[in-house]
């Protein structure tokens, strides 16, 4: 399977936690997108695609989710429920996400900006390229 889970470090004491992500550092890309998905109800299955290209890091900032990872031959859950790891799903791999807490707030940071055509969102499609 095409994934790791990354162990961010945690700076902290007192009065709080922080994580910070450099540039060639602590990251297996350069991120040139970041978006955040919240308020999705529990049982909703998001994602359901593959890319071409695109890596992504997924960070679970708040609350907790399962990642469905497909690599066509076999399927992988990974719970995510701690901002200091990272899910990073690198090329090809099928995800989709769900089983979402109330509090959820999943960030993802990806390797490239958008572009429609890295997107592979049939899985008969998806598996064909295997």
């Amino acid at each position: 399977m095409h994934y790791e889970i990354l162990k961010f470090s945690v700076k902290g004491d007192h009065s709080g936690s922080l994580v910070a992500l450099e540039k060639g550092a602590d990251f297996p890309f350069e991120i040139n997108r970041v978006y955040y998905i919240w308020g999705t109800e529990k049982n909703i299955v998001r994602g359901r695609h593959a890319h071409k290209k695109l890596e992504q890091v997924v960070v679970c900032t708040a609350g907790s989710c399962d990642f469905i990872l497909d690599n066509g031959a076999q399927k992988e859950t990974i719970h995510l429920s701690s901002p200091s790891e990272g899910l990073h799903i690198k090329q090809n791999v099928w995800r989709e996400f769900t089983n979402f807490s109330t509090d959820c707030v999943v960030m993802v940071l990806a390797s490239e900006h958008y572009n429609e055509t890295d997107y592979i969102r049939d899985y008969d499609e998806f598996l064909k390229g295997k």
